[in-house]
């Protein structure tokens, strides 16, 4: 069997002989901190796994509901009774099937097909790294921070422009929900909200201090994310899309890399009641890439998450999730999956996307980003999708097939890493700060304005993008992707790419 690994926002293949190996190939984990151990109340031996069950919002129901899951055999780890959803550890094997028969049980599933702890990760890569040596020789014109000319994706958005008017409101917050934050990094640290930050690896709150940084040996992803987002404006390495708000670090995704149910509902639960304005979700709910609704299992998952994030929204979150990375059309009849479930022995399944849904990003209300390279047209691996796709932002490609305009050298998406490094990846992972960079600007402007409203302006002010016909990104006289709808709206990018200039102008 193939070791099962983390997918993160999905992992970009590089084409052979690039300088860099992988793009979204992150740094699976070996180690674990003390803050991402399951409570001590819990148990985590070979046989036991992590369940959520969904009851009706309340004091009520769930705590009936809770004495019930301790005659079936569980554990209850935490309890969001404001939005039902109760979190469960339990090494009954008929766990779920008992639960689900109980009164006010709506519905119950396994977080994960693995038991706790969770499965061995295989190393799948780094991102590049740039050398001291590079950021040493970095210039750049006066108002530009040194490695703001190779950032190619900030004009793309007319992030450039937008900066000579605002940077965003230091009292707007955009929540990266992710493998954690390091927020010592020069270029974070002035801006990192750490009274919106947290881990919630075990499905539970920890706030103790640093607990949402990732480890040594785990992935830079969320903190590459963070920088994207609002890297200050300083005089120091790169700036950020929206460098005057603030950012916070909420880490879901545990030591060996995977993004569970209950991780990601304590995230968007904990995001709305800290007064998080935006969240960035560069991310699937793991083990199932798509979650289907007539499987009890995966139904539960699909609950849970669709739960928290409309509850984040309810409290004044607009939330952007990235599109995935395997060049699927999502609005297509159907899908082959063949990496489901990923933390224990995946097999190929054909889904229907209309009913198997990819979460977060699939979700009602969630924003979908679509990536585009540095000729403005789709990435080579981004998922699409007439109705799904909502907007488009600069994700980074091969330079092989859309090489940026000089001085920048790189087609891929520079960012932070944690330890005060920076350096390049790619992928929607990266399309989706951008937008939530974005999305941070228009609050900025538009202090007032609930999810809707910053939803519907980051839509009209879009650039509106016609399709790219035909679409063959390698030129080996194939057709790629079929992008369908029209100019003001298709499956490639949406209502078009995302404005930055227009955020702080309109």
């Amino acid at each position: 069997m193939t070791a099962p690994h983390a997918r993160y926002r999905r992992a970009v293949a590089i084409p052979a002989g690039m300088a860099m190996a992988t793009a979204l190939a992150f740094l699976p984990n070996t180690t674990a901190a003390a803050a991402d151990e399951a409570p001590a109340a819990v148990s985590a031996d070979a046989t036991s796994l992590s369940y959520v069950v969904n009851v009706k919002p309340g004091h009520g129901t769930s705590a009936y509901v809770k004495k019930a899951v301790g005659k079936a055999g569980g554990t209850v780890v935490t309890s969001y009774d404001q939005i039902g959803v109760i979190v469960v550890h339990s090494s009954n094997p008929d766990f779920a099937k008992t639960i689900r028969t109980v009164r006010g049980v709506q519905s119950a599933g396994a977080t994960r097909t693995a038991p706790l702890p969770t499965a061995v990760t295989a190393d799948l890569g780094a991102p590049k790294v740039l050398s001291a040596a590079e950021v040493a020789r970095a210039e750049a014109p006066a108002g530009q921070d040194p490695l703001e000319p190779q950032q190619w994706d900030l004009p793309a958005i007319k992030a450039d422009k937008a900066h000579e008017k605002s940077l965003g409101s230091e009292k707007v917050t955009v929540a990266v929900i992710d493998t954690g934050v390091d927020d010592t990094h020069p270029d974070i640290a002035p801006n990192f909200d750490r009274g919106a930050s947290v881990n919630c690896v075990s499905g539970k709150p920890d706030t103790s201090d640093g607990a949402w940084r990732p480890g040594a040996s785990e992935s830079p992803h969320g903190t590459h994310v963070a920088g994207e987002i609002a890297a200050a404006k300083n005089g120091v390495g790169m700036t950020g899309v929206a460098p005057g708000v603030k950012v916070s670090g909420i880490k879901v995704s545990n030591p060996d890399g995977f993004f569970y149910t209950e991780a990601v509902v304590c995230g968007f639960v904990w995001a709305a009641e800290h007064g998080v304005d935006v969240t960035n979700n560069s991310y699937y709910t793991d083990p199932w890439y798509f979650n289907c609704k007539n499987d009890p299992d995966q139904k539960a998952l699909l609950d849970a998450v669709t739960r928290a994030s409309r509850y984040a929204e309810k409290k004044g979150a607009v939330n952007v999730a990235a599109a995935g990375n395997e060049n699927y059309d999502l609005a297509a009849d159907e899908i082959t999956d063949p990496s489901s479930p990923n933390d224990s022995t995946p097999g190929g399944r054909v889904v229907d996307p209309s009913e198997c849904l990819d979460i977060p990003t699939q979700l009602p209300g969630v924003v979908t980003v679509a990536s585009t390279g540095a000729k403005g047209i789709k990435s080579s691996f981004s998922n699409y999708g007439l109705g799904v796709a909502d907007i488009a932002a600069p994700g980074g490609d091969s330079t092989a097939y859309q090489k940026p305009a000089p001085p920048a050298t790189s087609g891929l998406i520079l960012g932070t890493l944690p330890g005060g490094k920076w350096g390049y990846m790619a992928g929607t992972s990266m399309a989706s700060p951008h937008v939530a960079g974005v999305a941070a600007l228009i609050k900025s402007t538009h202090p007032y304005a609930s999810p809707a409203l910053v939803k519907a302006l980051l839509y009209a002010q879009a650039d509106a993008t016609p399709c790219t016909d035909p679409y063959d990104i390698d030129a080996d006289g194939k057709i790629d992707a079929v992008c369908e709808g029209s100019k003001n709206r298709n499956g490639f990018y949406g209502w078009g790419i995302a404005d930055a200039l227009d955020a702080v102008t309109k």
